[in-house]
């Protein structure tokens, strides 16, 4: 049985009156005939980074111009929903560049009448189509869908006709994993389509059920929470966009496209209002998940990636291509974001706070075991569990493969209220950050359709819920852990570059899982640092102010590039394994000026009493700590000039 430890306890300031003290404690003395300066914290790094707002019409200010049938709003330039896609310009030129598939409508306001296009909808029938401007795109976006179509499994068959019937606000709630039936309960969320009929030559036209809940007082418990999902659709048609850009559906393109047989009695029969680009079941799907990713941070990541699923079920279909769904995403981005915007803080903030409060009673648990219970699924019963193939597969849902066609180095920017997005995932950061996080995990410039002047295209909200992507200037974290949530404790898995300075204050607990290369230091000024990878902490020097708490759960050594300065008051604690795991190895000088160590052994690993661990690695060591502890044993220390041992007793 363990029993407590015997921590070696010595005073803050070393001196050559201390030596006795240092030998009774295991310890050697070659730092001991003078005192222990500590160096300075990591240099300043001046002012950290900034996304201004683009110098161009904000789609969150201009949303209610996303109409069809009013010739104020029949142009790219003066309709937000078509002009955030304005990239696919560059690839295909309709026939007339005018909201007027289908549409007509009067003039107004000195706006001319809009009337109705000559486009057939079907493309190559020698009568009224519109220009492909760039075939390699054009041609790698059809050939897309006709290779995933005549791959499909029977499973990628059955989700693209699930999700292309029934409503989508419930097949989005499958991103929710452990608490996928607890939220349909809630939002009394009910479908009728639960199977594909094998009969090729009928189709359940509509979903019977539920799609979204039920809102409002209706609803005591839940009613907040539907209302605010609900509201994402606001000024959310994809109409405008299909009416103006008038691209056909990949089936229209190539009989080679294998449609899902029994979709195929759901083809319009009208093709000229029946365009492909941008896809209304993708749009929906996305805008659906991120007002659900809002109000449930905890399956953040997993319920956007399954909006991006939905996405690509639609090209699995045969109804949608890339361009379709990737276009979808983009604008549906922008359009959640501005109806968050549009609902205040005080009713996002109710919302939020009623779907915690229900949820956790439904699941039977509390603020503090409800974080780890809604990502508590398996492969068995959540396939977004895997996380390395989730952001893949994100990531890899955002382009298709489509080659890049402009320049490939443009800074990202950020769109005004594009921050919303953020808040509840990362709300321990202010407003300016969040701009800063997903302008520093935007993917590159160039690709088709994503280089919209705002920024909503290249955003990567998988990436932006892992926080920085780069740190510049000095990135200040304050963490308040009486907040609970991920205000206490969070985790952060970016791989983060750049010359910036992390600065960790506050009282929460932040983990940092990616191979950093950060080069400006790290200083830990309050709260708990935890590394959960041998790079964590960049290439700089780590410095432990007193209150600070350092961790090192690494799977291997945790390497500092630079210098580690420790002291008084600080906390370092190392989860030692049975491969050398989690031990402090610095390339610079240790400088210890009293403080704490703690020493956790994991993974089932129980070292014998008599062994000896070396549990700082160093150019140099100088100082001590003033207290000592390993779980289960008793403790001797060795101090030498380059690290620290540890000799465990019974």
């Amino acid at each position: 049985m363990h029993h407590a430890s015997q921590p070696c306890r010595l005073p803050l300031v070393i001196a050559i009156s201390a030596m006795l003290a240092l030998s009774a404690c295991g310890g050697s003395d070659h730092a001991a005939d003078t005192a222990v300066v500590m160096p300075a914290a990591p240099a300043d790094q001046g002012a950290a980074d900034t996304a201004p707002v683009p110098a161009v019409p904000a789609f969150v200010d201009t949303i209610a111009t996303n109409q069809r049938g009013d010739a104020r709003y029949a142009t790219l330039a003066t309709n937000a929903g078509v002009r955030v896609l304005g990239g696919m310009l560059e690839i295909w030129k309709p026939l007339t560049e005018i909201v007027d598939a289908g549409v007509t409508a009067p003039a107004v306001d000195g706006f001319p009448a809009v009337v109705e296009s000559a486009w057939t909808g079907v493309p190559n029938d020698g009568k009224n189509g519109g220009t492909v401007v760039n075939a390699a795109i054009h041609n790698a976006n059809i050939d897309y869908v006709i290779k995933a179509t005549t791959s499909r499994t029977a499973d990628q068959a059955l989700m693209a006709y699930l999700d292309d019937r029934r409503g989508k606000g419930y097949s989005v709630t499958e991103g929710m994993g452990p608490l996928t039936t607890a939220w349909r309960s809630a939002t009394r969320q009910t479908t009728t389509i639960n199977t594909m009929p094998a009969d090729a030559t009928t189709v359940k036209y509509e979903d019977g059920g539920n799609n979204n809940g039920i809102g409002g007082d209706a609803n005591g418990d839940f009613g907040k929470v539907v209302d605010l999902v609900n509201s994402m659709g606001n000024n959310g048609s994809t109409e405008p966009a299909k009416r103006f850009y008038k691209y056909a559906r990949p089936f229209r393109w190539s009989s080679q496209v294998v449609v899902v047989p029994q979709l195929e009695p759901a083809k319009s029969t009208t093709p000229a209002t029946d365009g492909g680009f941008t896809s209304g079941h993708s749009a929906e799907a996305t805008r659906n998940a991120i007002g659900m990713a809002y109000v449930l941070p905890e399956r953040y990541q997993e319920l956007v990636g399954r909006g991006l699923e939905l996405g690509e079920s639609r090209i699995l279909a045969g109804m949608h291509s890339p361009l379709d769904v990737i276009s979808g995403r983009v604008q549906a981005q922008a359009i959640a974001a501005a109806n968050l915007i549009a609902a205040s803080a005080t009713t996002r903030s109710a919302a939020v706070t009623q779907a915690h409060t229900t949820l956790m009673k439904l699941t039977s648990t509390t603020a503090a075991t409800f974080p780890a219970y809604a990502v508590s699924g398996t492969a068995a019963n959540d396939r977004f569990s895997d996380y390395a193939a989730s952001r893949a597969n994100y990531v890899r849902r955002m382009t298709y493969g489509l080659p890049q066609i402009g320049a490939t180095t443009a800074p990202a920017v950020v769109p005004k209220g594009a921050e919303v997005l953020l808040e509840t995932r990362l709300p321990y950061l202010s407003e300016a950050q969040r701009r800063v996080v997903l302008k520093t995990t935007a993917i590159a410039s160039g690709y088709p359709v994503l280089d919209d002047a705002e920024g909503w295209g290249r955003m990567n909200l998988f990436a932006a819920a892992e926080g920085y992507g780069v740190f510049t200037g000095n990135v200040v974290i304050n963490m308040d852990a009486s907040k609970g949530g991920f205000s206490a404790a969070d985790r952060w898995r970016n791989d983060i570059t750049g010359s910036g300075k992390l600065v960790k204050q506050g009282t929460g607990a932040l983990k940092l899982g990616g191979k950093n290369a950060w080069t400006g230091g790290t200083q830990v000024e309050g709260g708990t640092l935890e590394a959960l990878s041998a790079t964590a902490f960049g290439s700089g020097d780590v410095y432990v102010a007193s209150g600070g708490t350092v961790i090192s759960n690494a799977p291997a050594a945790l390497a500092v590039g630079g210098k580690y300065s420790h002291l008084a008051g600080a906390t370092l604690e190392l989860r030692l394994g049975a491969g050398g795991q989690g031990y402090l190895a610095v390339t610079g000088a240790a400088t210890i000026g009293g403080g704490t160590l703690r020493v956790k052994f994991r993974d089932g690993y129980k070292p014998a009493a008599g062994t000896t661990l070396t549990v700082i690695s160093a150019g140099s060591v100088k100082g001590y700590f003033q207290t000592i502890t390993v779980d289960g044993y008793t403790v001797t220390p060795s101090y030498t000039s380059k690290g620290l041992e540890l000799r465990l007793g019974a």
